[in-house]
């Protein structure tokens, strides 16, 4: 290349029409795979630079100024789109359409004072506003683009602003060349996209990449995270009991068949006229007051306890780190409360109930809740026997 003159370069040429159909199909990419409009508005302004580029050569190739409208056209929609895509943001939409409409307005106006600095002025003029236009259209997308924690998106950042002073520095470097009629050879060089300038881009489109990569792993792991809380939930409401709300006889028996030690106390608490309440009453009350009990045991235990219902009317309760006087005077406590149910439309309705409890520390949960529920069978048949004897006399 001459340096000593503004000639059309056409290796220069070829490295900005191949840098921006590289960074044009780097966002077609982006956008295809996230939907962002923001992604899919920078895939446009590419296009844009690479039409712009083949009339910025054709003007320099032929000197003729005819060829600044057609090139100053593009430039100015390439600066229109990304004014958009920094409007737009990461959303499936434009926010604000009136910006970019307003933009489009003056179009006529901005070639008609391309067309005069054309004539009127040596192309340096045009060049200079050109880079200062781009500079604040870049230090724009960096202001309006929202913070991210990646590093991707961090370099992102980084080289909008790194690409905003290169052209700052551009447009100072051209003021320079229209005021001095003996610039150096080196700066006549800008009238084509410089090596650094590529460099930059490259840097932008693929911290780009960067950061959707990374915008994805995000939501993987929110997707993930959502994933095991469903998993938790599903597994919760699979242990529960669909009448009482209380873990069911199938998480008992895991439970018990994990063979962990169990510091604590086992209870097991049986009704004693249960079979009597559903003949007089029917099941529908049978299970209003299942539904009862189970929601009186949930509030009688502590967070760290467990209840389960072991079928028909039994219950167990799992005292965790408990002592058997504490966890006997808890059960003769809910023994009470029962003694006072009320069903809704019947009034006061006393629950009897047979309770036993087993100390689980130092020997295996299941000989704990075998000890428990014979005990309590023991209190039950003495209630029957007595129940018996009172009704002889």
């Amino acid at each position: 290349m001459d340096f000593s003159s503004p000639v059309a370069d056409t290796t220069a040429l070829f490295i900005q029409e191949i840098g921006a159909l590289l960074f044009g199909v780097v966002f077609l990419f982006l956008w295809r795979q996230s939907r962002a409009v923001y992604f899919g508005l920078w895939s446009v302004a590419w296009v844009m630079r690479f039409i712009s580029t083949l009339f910025a050569y054709q003007l320099l190739q032929s000197g003729n100024s005819a060829w600044l409208a057609p090139y100053a056209v593009f430039e100015f929609g390439f600066v229109i789109v990304l004014v958009a895509a920094a409007r737009a943001g990461f959303g499936s939409d434009i926010k604000d359409w009136r910006t970019v409409l307003r933009l489009i307005a003056i179009l006529p106006i901005f070639v008609a004072l391309v067309y005069a600095l054309g004539f009127l002025s040596r192309l340096e003029a045009y060049h200079a506003s050109d880079a200062v236009v781009l500079c604040f259209v870049y230090i724009y997308n960096f202001a309006t683009l929202r913070r991210n924690a990646g590093m991707g998106g961090r370099i992102f950042r980084f080289s909008l602003l790194v690409l905003a002073a290169a052209f700052l520095e551009h447009a100072i470097i051209f003021l320079y060349l229209y005021n001095t009629r003996n610039a150096p050879a080196w700066a006549l060089y800008l009238h084509h996209e410089t090596y650094y300038d590529f460099a930059l881009h490259c840097l932008l489109a693929f911290s780009a990449m960067a950061m959707w990569s990374e915008t994805q792993i995000d939501r993987i792991r929110e997707l993930q995270s959502d994933l095991d809380h469903l998993r938790r939930e599903s597994k919760r409401t699979t242990d529960l009991d669909s009448l009482t709300g209380l873990l069911n006889q199938a998480a008992l028996a895991r439970r018990i068949e994990g063979g962990g030690e169990f510091l604590g106390v086992v209870a097991v608490c049986d009704m004693d006229n249960f079979k009597e309440i559903n003949d007089c009453y029917g099941h529908l009350v049978g299970d209003e007051i299942l539904r009862n009990i189970g929601h009186l045991l949930q509030a009688s235990i502590r967070h760290e306890d467990e209840a389960f219902r072991w079928g028909g009317d039994e219950f167990v309760i799992l005292f965790l780190n408990q002592f058997p006087e504490v966890a006997a005077k808890r059960m003769g406590e809910l023994e009470l409360r029962l003694h006072e149910f009320r069903v809704r439309g019947f009034g006061s309705l006393p629950i009897s109930v047979s309770w036993g409890t087993a100390d689980a520390r130092g020997r295996a949960l299941r000989d704990a809740l075998d000890d428990a529920d014979r005990s309590m069978y023991v209190v039950k048949r003495s209630r029957a026997a007595e129940t018996a004897r009172d009704r002889a006399r």
